[in-house]
């Protein structure tokens, strides 16, 4: 199978290609420059293995949570990419493809992963490894304040080993460790599309990709609230 992975949801902009047992992977922090930078990424991945979009089986996109305007950029790029070579797409969420990247390189069997929301808030969920070695989560995916998470994360009984992971636990460390105990992983603090790629292989077997135009993103926080400036 060959599948092409990306994510523009957070400051990084990520691309990851697997094809013949292969992996390519690309991963920038470019923050505002993913509608430029991504394309680029694409192309380049592609080059590097010698595979055109036609020869792809599916596209793999990071759904969110994240930047209304990252998720938003990662969703259109992938359905105008399945949309032009009648392929199929599948949504990986942003923290699970974090909680992913803690199995793989740390071993972690417990992860809870963090993304800075901003207006104060983090974006959250936690994850346990299943018997194939996919990372499933345990919560539901919340917007919350760092110092008043809900009940049913903070209720889940978490090992002595849970690693946190995420931009949220660099920017409210002091606030999420009261709450939810853990080590943090400094080194992974964005989603990765190559860790996205071990939930397409599942996601393909149970036949979960979806036609171009069934693409949705994920924003978790469905408002924003606007600030009403001093004076205005």
């Amino acid at each position: 199978m060959i599948f092409l992975a990306l994510d523009t949801s957070t400051e990084a902009c990520s691309v990851a290609l697997s094809y013949h047992g292969q992996l390519l992977t690309l991963d920038e922090v470019c923050p505002q420059q993913h509608s430029k930078r991504i394309l680029p990424m694409v192309q380049q991945v592609l080059a590097d293995a010698g595979v055109s979009l036609s020869q792809l089986n599916g596209i793999v996109f990071g759904r969110g949570p994240g930047s209304f305007t990252g998720v938003r950029i990662g969703v259109s790029v992938a359905q105008g990419l399945a949309f032009g070579v009648d392929v199929p797409v599948y949504g990986v969420s942003t923290l699970a493809a974090m909680a992913q990247a803690a199995a793989k390189l740390k071993d972690s069997k417990q992860v809870i992963a963090a993304i800075d929301a901003r207006m104060a808030e983090v974006y959250l969920a936690a994850y346990a490894l299943d018997e194939q070695g996919l990372m499933q989560a345990i919560s539901g995916e919340v917007a919350a304040k760092p110092a008043a998470l809900p009940a049913a994360i903070t209720d889940l009984a978490f090992n002595a080993n849970v690693l946190a992971v995420g931009t949220g636990w660099q920017t409210y460390a002091t606030e999420l460790q009261a709450a939810l105990p853990a080590t943090i992983a400094a080194d992974i603090l964005y989603p990765s599309a190559q860790f996205m790629l071990p939930f397409a292989n599942s996601a393909w077997q149970n036949g979960h990709f979806v036609a171009a135009e069934q693409a949705e993103p994920v924003y978790v926080r469905d408002e924003v609230t606007w600030q009403k400036l001093p004076g205005r």
